[in-house]
């Protein structure tokens, strides 16, 4: 999968991560691939809410060592 921007949140707390997430998605044209790396363990349940409110497509989350990494689309 091509990633087209990629952004480490690690360390920060909700909403931060979202917040992040936001401005960057908010930056990039329809259909690019957005990487989001954090260590808070409540991400995984905020970026499935907010991939269901913004329209944006969550493709993955995943589990590597104490890291979530979420995979969004741009709508």
């Amino acid at each position: 999968m091509h990633i087209d921007q990629e952004i480490d949140t690690r360390g920060l707390n909700c909403p931060l991560p979202i917040l992040k997430a936001k401005k960057a998605l908010t930056a990039m044209e329809s259909g690019q691939i957005l990487k989001v790396v954090s260590t808070d363990t409540g991400s995984v349940r905020d970026f499935a809410a907010f991939a269901k409110q913004t329209g944006n497509e969550l493709l993955s989350q995943t589990t590597e060592g104490n890291d979530f990494v979420h995979v969004l689309k741009r709508r």
